[in-house]
This record gives structure tokens, sequence and C-alpha cells, in this order.
């Protein structure tokens, strides 16, 4: 009986490998004008994330461990 389940999974495995688009599969299926929303979301994203990196490593290379970085003023930066 649990061989009979193991193929089953296997065989909805295989099925949904062959049936589901990669994502650059979806990218490439987009409209053009949502191709556009995506990278500029991506952009985005990728921008703010580069931000909150840059703050992390402020706050490590601080000597003043104590003291978070959003305690000082946006100006002493």
């Amino acid at each position: 009986m649990s061989l009979l389940g193991g193929g089953l999974m296997g065989m909805g495995y295989l099925i949904m490998r062959a049936t589901v688009p990669t994502p650059e599969q979806t990218y490439a299926a987009l409209a053009p004008d949502l191709r556009k929303k995506v990278d500029a979301n991506r952009a985005a994203r990728l921008a703010q994330e580069q931000t909150m990196q840059q703050q992390i490593d402020a706050q490590t290379k601080d000597p003043e461990v104590e003291k978070p970085i959003w305690a000082d003023s946006p100006r002493q930066r």
C-alpha cells in the first residue's frame, strides 16, 4: 500500500514539473506593460534591500553597538 502511495506521489510530482511554468517562462509570457511594472517593482525592491544592507553595515561597524541606527538624526549620517 505504501508503494502505491509513493508511486502516486511521484506521478503527481512529475505531472506538476511538466505542467507548471518556470518563473522565466512566466515573465516571458507577460505583456510588455506588465513586464515594465515587474521590472520597476524589482528595481525598487533591490534599492530598498541595498539601503537596508547599508544601514545594517553602518550599525555593525559603529563602535557604539548599543545605540540603534535610527537613534541618529538623518543629518548626522
